[in-house]
């Protein structure tokens, strides 16, 4: 709506294309032409829409570099630790501030139907979700790295940085030890 209103339409005018089926609305203040083809991640384009400095963490992460058989409730997102906590009455939205390096390592930005939406790398993802093993469950988190270890993409050391990084190295060192 935001956008709409910088490019001189008014909201009656964006009501009145809404009420026309010109434009549907995807969440509050985010509209799109019924004529495109369908989001392909409406979730994640949404919420990259409302709160740009957010960053698609822990199992939505998981989800996103197919890491996991788990289907996400809610997109977790990391925030930094000053910024305001996203909240939305769709699709839910579950935020975690991380602060500093934590935070802003390992972020990767995808484009969905047009719309950057930003990525923790799957190295940082495992790492994170170390981090919040108790609140994800530590049964998510190995079969992450067990997938993870499956790919022909597995860098130890990418993996050992961002442990050190998130604090969680020697937690995550004897399950790396005892999967290589």
């Amino acid at each position: 709506m935001s956008e709409a209103l910088r490019h001189g339409i008014s909201r009656y005018m964006l009501y009145s294309l809404r009420d026309k089926g010109v434009i549907e609305r995807v969440s509050r203040g985010i509209y799109r032409l019924t004529e495109l083809p369908p989001i392909g991640n409406p979730d994640l384009v949404t919420v990259s829409l409302r709160f740009p400095k957010a960053v698609v963490c822990l199992v939505s992460a998981l989800a996103w570099h197919d890491l996991t058989t788990q289907v996400p409730h809610v997109i977790s997102v990391a925030v930094p630790r000053n910024a305001r906590m996203p909240s939305l009455d769709y699709p839910p939205v579950q935020a975690h501030r991380f602060s500093g390096e934590a935070y802003s390592s390992g972020i990767e930005e995808h484009r969905i139907d047009g719309v950057p939406v930003k990525v923790y790398d799957p190295e940082k993802t495992l790492a994170d979700c170390f981090k919040f093993r108790n609140k994800i469950g530590m049964d998510v988190v190995l079969e992450a790295l067990k997938l993870y270890k499956a790919r022909k993409e597995f860098d130890l050391a990418k993996l050992l940085e961002y442990a050190r990084v998130c604090r969680v190295e020697k937690v995550m060192r004897p399950y790396l030890e005892a999967t290589l």
